[in-house]
C-alpha cells in the first residue's frame, strides 16, 4: 500500500497545493483591499453582524492578501498557515456566508481553505520555497566560522 508519494512527487504536490491556496487567498485579499475596498468590506461584515467590522475586514484582508503572497513564495509558511486557520475559523463561526455543496449556507469553502492552511502550518512549505532556502543557509556550516 502507498503510504505517501515518493519524495519528488511529494515536493511537487506540496508546491502545487501551496501555489493554488496562495493564489486563491491572494485573490480574496485583493478583493477586500482593492476591488471592494476595506470600507465596503467592513460595511458588508457589519451588516452581517460581525463584531468590529473594520478591524475584522482589515485582519482578513491582510492575512489573505499578504499571506497569500507569502504562501506563493513559501515564506513564513507555518505562521501564515496559523493566521489563515484563524481567519477561516472566524469566517465559519461568525459569518456563515459561504455556500456549501448542497447549495445552502455552509462551510464547504471555508472548511477546505482551513484544512489546507492547517496542513501547511503543520508540514511547512516544502523544498521549493523561500523557507527551505533560508533554512538551508542557516544550517550550512561556513568555512572559518565555528
Amino acid at each position: 500500500m502507498l503510504a505517501q508519494l515518493p519524495e519528488g512527487a511529494r515536493e511537487v504536490a506540496v508546491l502545487l497545493g501551496r501555489l493554488l491556496l496562495g493564489v486563491v487567498m491572494f485573490a480574496y485579499g485583493w478583493d477586500k483591499w482593492v476591488t471592494k475596498g476595506l470600507s465596503a468590506t467592513a460595511a458588508g461584515l457589519g451588516q452581517g453582524g460581525v463584531p468590529f467590522p473594520f478591524l475584522s475586514a482589515t485582519y482578513a484582508g491582510t492575512v489573505e492578501l499578504v499571506g497569500g503572497a507569502l504562501l506563493i513564495l513559501g515564506a513564513f509558511t507555518a505562521l501564515v498557515g496559523v493566521l489563515m486557520v484563524l481567519d477561516m475559523a472566524g469566517a465559519i463561526v461568525v459569518t456563515h456566508q459561504y455556500v456549501s455543496i448542497t447549495g445552502r449556507p455552509g462551510i464547504a469553502l471555508t472548511g477546505a481553505i482551513l484544512a489546507g492552511a492547517l496542513v501547511f502550518a503543520a508540514i511547512g512549505a516544502g523544498r521549493y520555497s523561500v523557507d527551505h532556502l533560508l533554512d538551508a543557509r542557516r544550517t550550512t556550516t561556513r568555512p572559518g566560522i565555528a
